[in-house]
């Protein structure tokens, strides 16, 4: 899919001087903490350069690659992609399976380039609805990357927030009873600990591993969240762009944090309220 040397380039040269001039204008503004991106467009992009759809889910992945390193370069720290919901796997088998290919090849990439920039990769999702040999190789990158903590990317597959939420409550009613709690007779003192708590249920999260996002980016002219991070983004900055995903460049970026900045004393006032 990509050699090593093409991300090697984007990280060197002189657009990637221009870049860090630009992006330490844009610094001067705050800077969001967590951008997170709901990859819209790649079919269309295939339809429109006449090209067939894995070539566009290519262009997609690289496309990905290039916000990654831009983000790094501008001092974002999270970055989550919704890469694939479980709702997709209603898609012809022939293009979920290409889809799943694309998947282990871009977990191979990442394996190298989290070792060249020390990044934490994560995946967040029902990991168990994927082939057997996915499941391994994203839990030993994850499990090889636990330990980096400069730049963390969440890669949300078989994800959705429905799902997510489920899991959250599922997971935070066994530790309840596991702790005994949950056979307890009942005792007013104790009552209340019984209860399951906003709390309980964000550390069980698939997301707990990164904050809410500040930036939430879709591509291809749609306004809807489609059951992502639905929990996480209440008060997040929403930014939708009519580009498809794989023409989403630097500037594109810089338009969006641009608009956060304009509109950050109201985004910041409303998450201080809850």
């Amino acid at each position: 899919m990509f050699r090593e040397d093409i991300i090697i380039d984007i990280f060197s040269g002189w657009r990637s001087f221009l870049r860090k001039c630009l992006f330490r204008v844009l610094r001067v503004g705050p800077i969001p903490s967590h951008i997170a991106v709901i990859m819209d467009g790649n079919r269309r992009y295939a339809k429109k350069k006449k090209i067939d759809d894995m070539t566009g889910y290519d262009a997609g992945a690289l496309a990905l690659l290039h916000l990654i390193i831009y983000c790094m370069e501008l001092g974002v720290k999270y970055v989550t992609a919704y890469a694939f919901s479980i709702d997709n796997f209603r898609r012809h088998p022939e293009e979920v399976q290409k889809i799943m290919d694309l998947t282990m090849e871009s977990v191979m990439l990442l394996t190298w380039m989290s070792k060249l920039r020390l990044v934490r990769v994560h995946f967040a999702g029902n990991l168990q609805l994927l082939s057997a040999d996915i499941q391994d190789a994203a839990k030993r990158l994850m499990e090889s990357t636990a330990g980096y903590k400069n730049f963390v990317l969440t890669i949300c597959i078989c994800y959705t927030c429905s799902d997510e939420i489920l899991h959250a409550v599922e997971e935070s009613c066994k530790e309840k009873w596991d702790d005994g709690i949950g056979i307890m007779g009942y005792d007013e003192a104790n009552d209340y600990e019984r209860l399951i708590k906003v709390v309980d249920i964000e550390k069980h999260m698939y997301m707990a591993i990164a904050p809410d996002p500040d930036i939430l980016i879709r591509t291809g002219g749609e306004y809807r969240l489609s059951n992502f991070l639905v929990w996480q983004s209440s008060c997040c900055h929403l930014s939708s762009l009519g580009t498809v995903w794989p023409e989403f460049g630097v500037f594109h970026l810089v338009w969006v944090v641009l608009d956060f900045q304009q509109n950050y004393r109201y985004v910041a006032k409303k998450k201080l309220q809850l």
